[in-house]
């Protein structure tokens, strides 16, 4: 049987590495609104259908990942 000052303990711990992750997610988004704000480092004048397959790679991994916070598409509930 568990004590609570242990199940306090052991939950401190899993906020601390959820609010970690939470924040190494800020950053990735963060630097991603930056590139995207900037075109992705593409110049307009020199765009081409190899940018636009990268950006309709990046859009469905980042598909995914709404789909699964989200419970949206093949993570319907």
């Amino acid at each position: 049987m568990q004590t609570s000052a242990r199940r306090a303990t052991d939950n401190s711990k899993a906020v601390a590495a959820f609010i970690a992750k939470k924040d190494e997610i800020d950053a990735m988004l963060a630097r991603l609104t930056a590139l995207s704000e900037d075109h992705f480092d593409v110049d307009v004048e020199t765009l081409n259908w190899g940018h636009v397959g990268n950006l309709e790679h990046y859009a469905s991994l980042l598909k995914r990942i709404t789909d699964a916070a989200f419970h949206e598409g093949e993570h319907a509930e």
